[in-house]
Protein backbone atom coordinates (compact mmCIF):
# COMPACT_ATOMS: atom_id res chain seq x y z
CA UNK A 1 0.00 0.00 0.00
CA UNK A 2 1.29 3.78 -0.50
CA UNK A 3 0.73 6.54 1.69
CA UNK A 4 -1.00 10.07 0.94
CA UNK A 5 0.94 12.75 -1.24
CA UNK A 6 0.62 15.75 1.34
CA UNK A 7 1.86 19.36 0.51
CA UNK A 8 3.58 20.90 3.75
CA UNK A 9 3.83 24.47 1.81
CA UNK A 10 0.58 25.48 0.68
CA UNK A 11 1.37 28.63 -0.29
CA UNK A 12 4.50 29.44 -3.05
CA UNK A 13 6.69 32.50 -2.34
CA UNK A 14 5.80 35.39 -3.87
CA UNK A 15 7.07 37.08 -6.97
CA UNK A 16 10.91 38.50 -6.00
CA UNK A 17 10.60 36.65 -2.15
CA UNK A 18 11.45 33.12 -1.22
CA UNK A 19 10.65 30.48 0.72
CA UNK A 20 13.23 28.36 3.15
CA UNK A 21 11.85 24.78 2.43
CA UNK A 22 14.93 22.87 4.85
CA UNK A 23 17.95 24.32 6.07
CA UNK A 24 19.67 26.41 3.39
CA UNK A 25 17.20 25.46 0.53
CA UNK A 26 15.48 28.60 -0.14
CA UNK A 27 12.22 27.80 -2.93
CA UNK A 28 12.02 30.76 -5.90
CA UNK A 29 8.83 30.84 -8.29
CA UNK A 30 9.45 32.70 -11.15
CA UNK A 31 6.69 33.21 -13.61
CA UNK A 32 5.71 31.97 -16.90
CA UNK A 33 4.24 33.26 -19.94
CA UNK A 34 1.98 30.39 -20.81
CA UNK A 35 -1.01 28.10 -18.93
CA UNK A 36 1.73 26.47 -16.70
CA UNK A 37 2.22 30.01 -15.13
CA UNK A 38 5.68 29.59 -12.92
CA UNK A 39 8.45 27.45 -12.43
CA UNK A 40 10.61 26.71 -9.41
CA UNK A 41 14.07 27.56 -8.52
CA UNK A 42 16.16 26.15 -5.93
CA UNK A 43 18.74 28.38 -3.97
CA UNK A 44 20.76 25.69 -1.86
CA UNK A 45 23.53 27.81 0.41
CA UNK A 46 27.07 26.32 -0.72
CA UNK A 47 28.69 27.88 2.00
CA UNK A 48 30.55 30.88 0.48
CA UNK A 49 27.85 31.42 -2.38
CA UNK A 50 24.64 29.83 -3.77
CA UNK A 51 24.24 26.83 -5.99
CA UNK A 52 20.77 27.64 -7.97
CA UNK A 53 18.93 24.72 -9.30
CA UNK A 54 17.42 26.16 -12.78
CA UNK A 55 16.42 29.47 -13.84
CA UNK A 56 13.33 30.19 -15.61
CA UNK A 57 12.98 31.72 -19.39
CA UNK A 58 15.24 34.94 -20.69
CA UNK A 59 13.67 38.15 -20.76
CA UNK A 60 13.69 41.40 -19.79
CA UNK A 61 11.11 40.56 -16.57
CA UNK A 62 13.39 37.58 -15.90
CA UNK A 63 16.36 39.23 -15.40
CA UNK A 64 14.68 42.19 -13.66
CA UNK A 65 13.31 39.39 -11.17
CA UNK A 66 16.71 38.01 -10.96
CA UNK A 67 18.47 40.75 -10.00
CA UNK A 68 15.46 41.67 -7.57
CA UNK A 69 16.29 37.99 -5.68
CA UNK A 70 20.20 38.93 -5.75
CA UNK A 71 19.56 42.21 -4.50
CA UNK A 72 17.54 41.18 -1.42
CA UNK A 73 16.71 37.56 -0.34
CA UNK A 74 20.37 36.22 -1.57
CA UNK A 75 22.05 39.46 -0.80
CA UNK A 76 25.41 38.85 0.89
CA UNK A 77 26.66 35.54 -1.15
CA UNK A 78 27.01 35.53 -4.68
CA UNK A 79 25.47 32.85 -6.95
CA UNK A 80 28.61 30.89 -7.82
CA UNK A 81 27.09 27.68 -9.10
CA UNK A 82 23.93 26.53 -11.62
CA UNK A 83 22.85 23.33 -12.28
CA UNK A 84 20.27 23.08 -14.94
CA UNK A 85 17.96 19.66 -14.63
CA UNK A 86 17.04 19.25 -18.17
CA UNK A 87 17.49 21.30 -21.07
CA UNK A 88 13.59 23.14 -21.70
CA UNK A 89 13.49 26.89 -21.89
CA UNK A 90 11.45 27.32 -18.73
CA UNK A 91 14.64 26.06 -16.96
CA UNK A 92 17.69 26.92 -18.39
CA UNK A 93 16.60 30.85 -19.87
CA UNK A 94 19.05 32.32 -17.42
CA UNK A 95 21.92 29.82 -17.83
CA UNK A 96 23.75 31.65 -20.56
CA UNK A 97 23.52 35.02 -18.43
CA UNK A 98 23.97 33.53 -15.21
CA UNK A 99 27.58 32.28 -17.04
CA UNK A 100 28.42 35.70 -18.71
CA UNK A 101 27.58 38.53 -16.12
CA UNK A 102 28.37 36.32 -13.48
CA UNK A 103 30.93 33.95 -14.16
CA UNK A 104 29.00 30.55 -12.30
CA UNK A 105 30.18 27.39 -13.13
CA UNK A 106 27.41 25.09 -15.24
CA UNK A 107 26.66 21.77 -13.92
CA UNK A 108 24.95 19.52 -16.00
CA UNK A 109 23.98 16.12 -17.81
CA UNK A 110 26.33 15.94 -21.18
CA UNK A 111 23.06 15.59 -22.90
CA UNK A 112 21.35 18.26 -21.90
CA UNK A 113 24.07 20.64 -21.95
CA UNK A 114 24.66 19.10 -25.98
CA UNK A 115 20.55 19.87 -26.35
CA UNK A 116 20.80 23.71 -25.20
CA UNK A 117 24.08 24.42 -26.97
CA UNK A 118 22.59 22.91 -30.47
CA UNK A 119 19.15 24.87 -29.84
CA UNK A 120 20.53 28.08 -29.31
CA UNK A 121 22.55 27.85 -32.14
CA UNK A 122 19.57 26.64 -34.31
CA UNK A 123 17.71 29.82 -35.50
CA UNK A 124 14.91 29.20 -38.22
CA UNK A 125 13.48 32.01 -40.35
CA UNK A 126 11.72 29.60 -41.80
CA UNK A 127 9.86 26.17 -41.45
CA UNK A 128 11.78 23.42 -41.87
CA UNK A 129 10.01 20.98 -44.38
CA UNK A 130 10.69 18.43 -42.06
CA UNK A 131 8.68 20.13 -39.22
CA UNK A 132 5.77 20.84 -41.69
CA UNK A 133 5.45 17.12 -42.99
CA UNK A 134 5.38 16.11 -39.49
CA UNK A 135 2.48 18.40 -38.43
CA UNK A 136 0.66 17.33 -41.14
CA UNK A 137 1.00 13.33 -40.19
CA UNK A 138 -0.64 13.75 -36.80
CA UNK A 139 -3.43 14.93 -38.81
CA UNK A 140 -3.71 18.59 -37.63
CA UNK A 141 -6.34 20.45 -37.66
CA UNK A 142 -5.83 22.34 -41.02
CA UNK A 143 -6.50 25.78 -40.03
CA UNK A 144 -4.10 24.96 -36.93
CA UNK A 145 -1.60 23.76 -39.50
CA UNK A 146 -1.64 26.60 -41.64
CA UNK A 147 -1.62 29.73 -38.84
CA UNK A 148 1.66 27.75 -37.56
CA UNK A 149 3.13 28.03 -41.67
CA UNK A 150 2.01 31.75 -41.93
CA UNK A 151 3.82 32.85 -39.07
CA UNK A 152 7.28 32.99 -37.89
CA UNK A 153 8.87 29.41 -36.47
CA UNK A 154 8.95 29.99 -32.52
CA UNK A 155 13.12 29.60 -31.76
CA UNK A 156 14.98 28.29 -28.29
CA UNK A 157 16.85 30.83 -28.54
CA UNK A 158 14.06 33.33 -28.18
CA UNK A 159 13.81 32.78 -24.64
CA UNK A 160 17.23 31.42 -23.85
CA UNK A 161 20.16 33.38 -23.31
CA UNK A 162 23.11 32.35 -25.97
CA UNK A 163 24.97 29.67 -23.44
CA UNK A 164 29.42 29.89 -23.59
CA UNK A 165 31.25 27.24 -23.88
CA UNK A 166 31.99 25.08 -20.87
CA UNK A 167 30.03 23.33 -18.22
CA UNK A 168 30.97 20.63 -15.56
CA UNK A 169 29.50 16.92 -16.38
CA UNK A 170 27.17 15.06 -13.55
CA UNK A 171 26.24 11.37 -14.45
CA UNK A 172 24.05 8.64 -12.76
CA UNK A 173 25.30 7.59 -9.22
CA UNK A 174 27.98 11.08 -8.98
CA UNK A 175 27.92 12.19 -5.75
CA UNK A 176 27.78 16.55 -5.04
CA UNK A 177 28.56 18.05 -2.31
CA UNK A 178 26.66 20.85 -1.71
CA UNK A 179 27.06 23.06 1.43
CA UNK A 180 26.81 20.13 4.32
CA UNK A 181 25.06 17.58 2.39
CA UNK A 182 25.36 15.22 -0.09
CA UNK A 183 23.66 14.46 -2.86
CA UNK A 184 23.57 11.52 -5.23
CA UNK A 185 22.55 11.80 -8.85
CA UNK A 186 19.90 9.88 -10.45
CA UNK A 187 19.19 10.16 -14.08
CA UNK A 188 15.82 10.22 -15.66
CA UNK A 189 14.28 9.94 -19.14
CA UNK A 190 11.23 10.35 -21.44
CA UNK A 191 10.14 13.82 -20.18
CA UNK A 192 13.86 15.46 -21.55
CA UNK A 193 16.58 12.97 -22.15
CA UNK A 194 19.39 12.87 -19.25
CA UNK A 195 17.31 14.64 -17.13
CA UNK A 196 19.38 14.87 -13.44
CA UNK A 197 17.32 14.21 -10.24
CA UNK A 198 19.52 15.10 -6.91
CA UNK A 199 18.96 12.74 -3.84
CA UNK A 200 20.17 13.90 -0.91
CA UNK A 201 21.82 11.42 1.35
CA UNK A 202 21.77 12.89 5.11
CA UNK A 203 18.28 13.64 5.13
CA UNK A 204 14.85 12.49 2.90
CA UNK A 205 15.18 15.57 -0.09
CA UNK A 206 14.44 15.58 -3.22
CA UNK A 207 15.57 18.18 -6.09
CA UNK A 208 13.21 16.47 -8.63
CA UNK A 209 12.83 18.78 -11.84
CA UNK A 210 10.04 18.18 -14.31
CA UNK A 211 10.56 14.21 -13.37
CA UNK A 212 8.42 13.63 -10.74
CA UNK A 213 5.28 16.38 -10.41
CA UNK A 214 2.93 16.37 -8.26
CA UNK A 215 -0.72 16.86 -9.12
CA UNK A 216 -0.09 16.69 -13.25
CA UNK A 217 2.14 14.43 -15.46
CA UNK A 218 4.96 15.87 -16.84
CA UNK A 219 4.97 16.16 -20.77
CA UNK A 220 6.31 13.32 -22.49
CA UNK A 221 6.59 13.88 -26.37
CA UNK A 222 8.14 12.81 -29.48
CA UNK A 223 8.99 15.33 -32.12
CA UNK A 224 10.11 15.96 -35.47
CA UNK A 225 13.66 15.76 -34.52
CA UNK A 226 13.39 11.72 -33.81
CA UNK A 227 9.40 10.70 -35.17
CA UNK A 228 10.15 7.18 -34.21
CA UNK A 229 11.01 7.76 -30.89
CA UNK A 230 9.40 6.33 -27.81
CA UNK A 231 10.06 8.14 -25.05
CA UNK A 232 7.12 6.82 -22.98
CA UNK A 233 8.59 3.61 -22.31
CA UNK A 234 12.32 5.93 -20.98
CA UNK A 235 9.48 7.75 -18.70
CA UNK A 236 8.16 4.00 -17.22
CA UNK A 237 11.32 2.34 -17.18
CA UNK A 238 12.38 5.93 -14.97
CA UNK A 239 9.53 5.98 -12.55
CA UNK A 240 10.38 2.48 -11.83
CA UNK A 241 13.29 2.67 -11.37
CA UNK A 242 13.41 5.92 -8.83
CA UNK A 243 10.40 3.67 -7.03
CA UNK A 244 12.64 1.75 -5.82
CA UNK A 245 14.73 4.42 -3.27
CA UNK A 246 11.58 6.37 -2.69
CA UNK A 247 9.92 6.35 0.93
CA UNK A 248 7.38 8.34 1.92
CA UNK A 249 8.86 10.68 4.22
CA UNK A 250 11.18 12.01 1.28
CA UNK A 251 10.45 15.99 0.84
CA UNK A 252 10.31 16.50 -2.65
CA UNK A 253 11.28 19.87 -4.50
CA UNK A 254 9.73 19.86 -7.89
CA UNK A 255 10.05 21.90 -10.78
CA UNK A 256 6.31 22.65 -10.63
CA UNK A 257 3.39 23.23 -8.50
CA UNK A 258 4.50 22.21 -4.77
CA UNK A 259 6.88 20.73 -2.78
CA UNK A 260 5.26 17.69 -1.93
CA UNK A 261 5.43 14.07 0.60
CA UNK A 262 4.11 11.03 -0.36
CA UNK A 263 6.67 10.05 -3.18
CA UNK A 264 6.46 6.10 -3.78
CA UNK A 265 2.41 6.68 -4.32
CA UNK A 266 3.10 9.63 -6.71
CA UNK A 267 5.25 7.47 -8.85
CA UNK A 268 2.83 4.74 -8.21
CA UNK A 269 0.28 7.22 -9.78
CA UNK A 270 2.48 8.16 -12.75
CA UNK A 271 2.99 4.96 -13.86
CA UNK A 272 -0.47 3.45 -13.67
CA UNK A 273 -1.99 6.45 -15.26
CA UNK A 274 0.35 5.85 -18.21
CA UNK A 275 -0.81 2.21 -18.10
CA UNK A 276 -4.41 3.27 -17.81
CA UNK A 277 -4.10 5.45 -21.08
CA UNK A 278 -2.51 2.76 -23.00
CA UNK A 279 -5.13 0.50 -22.24
CA UNK A 280 -8.13 2.94 -23.35
CA UNK A 281 -6.20 4.18 -26.87
CA UNK A 282 -5.70 0.21 -27.69
CA UNK A 283 -9.02 -0.14 -27.23
CA UNK A 284 -10.34 3.60 -28.85
CA UNK A 285 -7.97 2.62 -31.81
CA UNK A 286 -10.36 -0.35 -32.30
CA UNK A 287 -11.37 2.36 -35.34
CA UNK A 288 -8.89 3.92 -37.31
CA UNK A 289 -7.98 7.19 -36.28
CA UNK A 290 -5.14 9.98 -36.38
CA UNK A 291 -2.95 10.95 -33.47
CA UNK A 292 -5.11 14.15 -33.43
CA UNK A 293 -8.65 12.04 -33.14
CA UNK A 294 -7.27 10.84 -30.45
CA UNK A 295 -7.42 13.96 -28.48
CA UNK A 296 -10.35 13.73 -26.71
CA UNK A 297 -9.71 10.61 -25.65
CA UNK A 298 -6.38 10.84 -24.36
CA UNK A 299 -6.55 14.20 -22.57
CA UNK A 300 -11.15 14.31 -21.40
CA UNK A 301 -10.92 17.96 -22.16
CA UNK A 302 -10.83 20.81 -25.37
CA UNK A 303 -7.42 20.95 -26.59
CA UNK A 304 -6.86 24.68 -27.88
CA UNK A 305 -4.13 27.14 -28.13
CA UNK A 306 -0.43 26.38 -26.60
CA UNK A 307 -1.74 22.95 -25.50
CA UNK A 308 -2.50 22.02 -28.85
CA UNK A 309 1.30 20.56 -29.55
CA UNK A 310 2.06 19.74 -26.26
CA UNK A 311 -0.92 17.45 -26.61
CA UNK A 312 -0.28 16.57 -30.44
CA UNK A 313 3.59 15.28 -29.46
CA UNK A 314 2.30 13.80 -26.06
CA UNK A 315 -0.54 11.44 -28.08
CA UNK A 316 2.49 10.53 -30.73
CA UNK A 317 4.65 9.18 -28.01
CA UNK A 318 1.29 6.97 -27.10
CA UNK A 319 0.80 6.11 -30.09
CA UNK A 320 4.48 4.93 -30.73
CA UNK A 321 4.57 3.03 -28.00
CA UNK A 322 1.94 0.99 -28.96
CA UNK A 323 3.64 0.65 -32.33
CA UNK A 324 6.88 -0.31 -31.15
CA UNK A 325 4.95 -2.96 -29.09
CA UNK A 326 3.17 -4.59 -31.81
CA UNK A 327 0.15 -3.52 -30.62
CA UNK A 328 -1.13 -1.05 -33.46
CA UNK A 329 -0.48 -0.50 -36.83
CA UNK A 330 0.34 3.00 -38.73
CA UNK A 331 -0.15 3.94 -42.56
CA UNK A 332 0.09 7.33 -44.20
CA UNK A 333 -2.68 8.30 -46.31
CA UNK A 334 -2.32 10.09 -49.52
CA UNK A 335 -1.81 13.20 -47.74
CA UNK A 336 0.94 11.31 -45.55
CA UNK A 337 -1.42 11.39 -42.84
CA UNK A 338 -0.71 8.54 -40.44
CA UNK A 339 -3.68 6.09 -39.75
CA UNK A 340 -3.57 3.80 -36.80
CA UNK A 341 -5.45 0.99 -35.72
CA UNK A 342 -5.53 -2.03 -33.41
CA UNK A 343 -4.76 -5.01 -34.72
Amino acid sequence: MFGNINFPFATPPEEGEVIEVAKGILWIRLPLPMALNHVNIYALDDGDGWLIVDTGYHSKRGVKLWETLLAGPLQGKPVKKVLMTHHHPDHIGNVGWFQKHHNVELISTRTAWLYSRMMTLDIQEEWPDELAAYYKSTGMDKTVYQERLNNKPFNYADIVHPMPLGFTRICQDDVLTIGDRTWTVHIGNGHAPAHATLWCNEEPLVLAGDQILPGISSNVGVYATEPDADPLSEWLESCTRLSTIASEDHLVFPGHKLPFTGLPARLNQLIENHHSCLDRLEEFLKVPQTAVDCFPMLFKRKIEGGNYGLAMVEAMAHLNHLLMAGKVTRTADHDGVWIWQSK
